[in-house]
């Protein structure tokens, strides 16, 4: 792929405690990867090089000051601050949320100006980060409110083989009945289909809505939200043309492995769906934030305190999002594409119309011709392709 036409991927340095920096430059000491997109991490060089040489690590990056200075074929570093802070591998610390707050500042601020094209971030420590300009349960609620311009986040988790939304997310268990609502699950069909179109190139998708209650309220006996809320919801969906099934009760569902007839599930809460979903793909899961008009994915893991530092974290769910970021990249812009203003192109096409109905209107002059020899007039178009034909075998 050319340089100039590669996926500017801008990536946050998330709890330096945690094992982001390890993952980060796993990914990048592959140099296929620079053939993929343009990397630009936003951190500081000091803690990244103690990471680096703690691990015995050898992957090398540019330390720039902006994105302005951003070059193809390196792993680019923005510095967002160049002080010395005190590395404690596996604890959680005021510096390292601070740190972390730092990255996604800035990050989040060239992703608005364009600077870059996706954001991929490295995990954080919830509690660590919060600050005064940061009172938000994570990393979806902060980007939803900062690039979210008035649209709703849709917390997606993902591989090759299964996708689960939640409905509701970073919410206690205590909360969670009374946010589920009819309008709240047809307005996260909505954002998932359409992300499905978009976002995957999928062209009929398919979706699963998982029950709230056990055995899928066992026709009231356990709960009565399947009945009030959640069918009405799927019917409703389907009468929208988003083609919607269920509710099904979440342990069948995917003990079974029904999962695997659809192309995303809906998830009432947190747990219900994140549970199986990580005990399915933990190793190649990624979260993409849907419905905002940027592309935000990170590795579905967090910040593995227990073996930060070690060198054992393995890189693929982080790569995996990498890789994510750019497909998604790709397909909005694909569809874009196909889905904008069609009048030029409608107006191209009833030209072609016009003309060949006006065309149809003349007389043939080659049947009159025909005519007046007898239907014997020499076939001048075999002539043409004998001399044209192109020879046949195989092609390179």
């Amino acid at each position: 792929m050319e340089p100039n036409e590669r996926i500017r991927i801008g990536i946050t340095q998330g709890d330096t405690n945690g094992v982001g920096y390890e993952v980060i430059l796993k990914t990048f000491s592959e140099p296929t990867m620079l053939e993929l997109c343009t990397p630009v991490i936003y951190g500081n060089p000091r803690i990244a090089t103690y990471h680096r040489k703690g691990m015995g690590l050898t992957t090398n990056f540019a330390a720039i000051q902006s994105a302005n200075e951003v070059q193809p074929d390196r792993l680019n570093m923005v510095v967002v601050d160049d002080s010395e802070v005190k590395i404690e591998m596996g604890t959680p610390s005021t510096d390292a949320g601070r740190q972390a707050l730092l990255a996604l500042e800035n990050a989040v601020k060239d992703l608005r100006e364009g600077k870059i094209d996706a954001l991929v971030t490295a995990p954080v420590n919830k509690h660590s980060i919060q600050a005064d300009n940061f009172r938000f349960p994570g990393h979806t609620e902060y980007i939803q409110d900062r690039l979210g311009e008035g649209q709703e986040a849709l917390m997606i988790l993902m591989n090759d083989r299964l996708r689960v939304a939640l409905a509701t997310t970073h919410l206690p268990i205590s909360q969670v009945a009374q946010a589920i609502t009819q309008e709240t699950i047809v307005a996260k069909l909505r954002i998932l289909h359409h992300s499905l179109l978009r976002d995957f190139s999928i062209s009929a998708p398919r979706i699963a809505v998982l029950a709230l209650n056990p055995h899928a309220g066992d026709n009231g006996l356990l709960g009565s939200e399947e009945q009030d809320i959640l069918k009405p919801a799927i019917e409703q969906a389907n009468a929208e043309g988003i083609p919607t099934f269920g509710p099904y009760a979440a342990d069948g569902f995917f003990g079974a492995r029904q999962y695997e007839h659809f192309d995303a599930v809906l998830s009432m809460y947190h747990d219900q769906g994140l549970t199986a979903f990580k005990a399915l793909a933990t190793d190649t899961g990624v979260n993409f934030t849907a419905g905002l008009p940027v592309v935000r994915t990170s590795p579905a893991h967090g910040t593995a305190y227990d073996i930060a530092g070690r060198g054992i974290a393995d890189e693929n769910s982080f790569r995996q999002a990498i890789f994510t970021a750019t497909d998604i990249c790709r397909n909005r812009r694909a569809y874009d594409e196909a889905h904008g203003n069609p009048l030029p192109k409608l107006f191209h096409d009833r030209r072609e119309e016009d003309f060949r109905q006006r065309r149809s209107d003349r007389p043939n002059r080659f049947d009159s011709r025909q005519r007046e020899n007898g239907g014997n007039e020499p076939n001048k178009a075999s002539s043409d392709n004998a001399v044209n034909a192109v020879p046949s075998g195989p092609t390179e």
